[in-house]
């Protein structure tokens, strides 16, 4: 992701937007697990980067509502081609079936 620019919490922020919507950085922040300022910093290192953008919220005017553009879903795809292509390299030494038994244990431990 260092070549695109970003950082692991930069994806996992443009795929949950991506994936749910529309969402206030306050339930970003809870959904995501991330502190306020640390959510605020990359939502603006993103806004900058014009992958997503801020407004207020038509019915709150004090609550900020983000949204992925359309330069944010090109270099989210960008993203995850990226992170398939480098999976399949770290995986490469392992049978199709070890793969899938290791996928199930990591499955298994991150729940």
């Amino acid at each position: 992701m260092a070549p695109e620019g970003l950082r692991r919490q930069h994806f996992t922020l443009l795929a949950a937007l991506a994936e749910r919507g529309p969402a206030s950085q306050a339930d970003l922040g809870r959904q995501l697990w991330v502190d306020r300022s640390d959510l605020h910093a990359i939502v603006s290192t993103l806004e900058d980067q014009g992958l997503v953008v801020r407004r207020a919220d038509p019915n709150d005017q004090r609550r900020k509502v983000v949204a992925i553009t359309g330069a944010g879903t090109r270099k989210l795809k960008r993203l995850e081609t990226r992170i398939v292509s480098a999976q399949e390299e770290v995986l490469a030494p392992l049978e199709a079936a070890e793969r899938g038994q290791l996928l199930a244990l990591l499955r298994r431990l991150s729940t």
